[in-house]
């Protein structure tokens, strides 16, 4: 018999979120996660928020949708609540009811500094890798590093002279107008962007365009791939390998050495030296073009270094997904601490993502 198209709304609905949502969706061993993650971070909140005054929305709410806008990649915030309005289950990841408003996307912006203020996208990293589920997850002895470009919230328009001296915009030309560059030399010293003025020029490799951009830098655990620690610095030719004894210091405490990968551009004879004045053995990718490597058969001749080389490519899927997922590639926010804030955020939500499987496969 054939169903009437019976378009009439139902005035009341006696069906709970909970009901609605497959038992066995991903979301919700990560909601249970973040959940005590957040509960445990609640001191932290507290102190953002003064005691007085009118209830804001709280900062848990606005950290599990942010959360979902890196799991599903929503380009803006106020989509994000156009999709929270109208979907039950992200009102239902969120913690509000099938009645409660939306609320406004400005609520964001508001909030962005407070939380940026409290640095709370690394604590909810630390607290993430915390959780006594995941800990057990991580190794402690062998980790990778690699760093990544984060395009920024600039165009190379806006980079004029330091000094003021650059041409005025021609007439008429709109707020877009044509501009050319040949003939030009910009270099970080001379030059600056008007709109974000901590971005720096950098390229890739020789034949590459230039932009204006960031670099993202993440450490890796080699066991099951998760970041453990991430941090932004500006572009430079130094900064992946300062960013890298950075991250692995608080690691290297301990009387046996640990390993850390690191693809060809990690291959100098400071950062080897440094590595091992840490007892950290550098399982470096060898760069023999036209030089000689930093890296000799002291460390190649062990079967950990070709294991290592085969599981440090492992974190370019973890930035993979931060940006073109998480929509990381080019950055929505201007200044160092504000794409710093979001790119941690990100590395966060993909360890979440990855957790529903990792904890499925882990021995209990």
């Amino acid at each position: 018999m054939r169903g009437s198209d019976s378009r009439t709304s139902e005035l009341f609905s006696y069906v709970d979120l909970e009901a609605r949502v497959r038992r066995d969706h991903p979301l919700r061993a990560i909601r249970e996660i973040v959940n005590e993650v957040l509960s445990a971070l609640a001191g932290e909140f507290a102190a953002l928020y003064s005691p007085l005054g009118r209830p804001s929305i709280p900062p848990e709410k606005l950290l599990r949708a942010l959360l979902l806008q890196a799991f599903y990649s929503i380009r803006s915030e106020r989509l994000l609540m156009e999709r929270l309005e109208y979907d039950l289950l992200f009102r239902w990841f969120v913690g509000i009811g099938v009645d409660d408003p939306a609320w406004d996307h400005s609520v964001f912006s508001k909030n962005r500094d407070r939380l940026l203020a409290g640095d709370i996208a690394t604590k909810f990293l630390a607290a993430v890798l915390a959780h006594p589920r995941v800990k057990r997850l991580l190794s402690s002895d062998h980790f990778s590093v690699d760093g990544t470009l984060i395009e920024a919230w600039a165009s190379m328009k806006s980079v004029k002279p330091k000094d003021g001296s650059g041409e005025p915009p021609a007439e008429g030309g709109g707020r877009n107008a044509e501009v050319d560059f040949h003939g030009q030399k910009r270099t970080n010293e001379t030059h600056a962007s008007t709109t974000d003025p901590e971005a720096r020029l950098y390229r890739k490799g020789r034949g590459k365009e230039t932009k204006l951009c960031f670099i993202g830098h993440g450490l890796m655990e080699n066991r099951h791939g998760l970041l453990v620690e991430a941090c932004l610095t500006q572009a430079d030719g130094y900064a992946e390998r300062v960013a890298a004894l950075h991250m692995i210091e608080p690691y290297a405490d301990r009387p046996r050495p640990i390993t850390l990968g690191a693809d060809k551009a990690y291959d100098t004879k400071d950062f080897v030296t440094d590595l091992r004045a840490m007892n950290v053995t550098p399982h470096v990718a060898q760069n023999t073009s036209g030089r000689r490597s930093a890296i000799d058969g002291r460390t190649t001749r062990h079967a950990g270094y070709g294991v290592s080389q085969r599981l440090r490519k492992r974190i370019e899927e973890a930035f993979g997904w931060i940006k073109t997922v998480a929509g990381q590639r080019k950055t929505r926010f201007r200044g160092h601490d504000r794409v710093g804030w979001a790119f941690t955020f990100a590395v966060a939500a993909y360890n979440l993502v990855r957790l529903p499987k990792l904890l499925a496969a882990a021995p209990t």
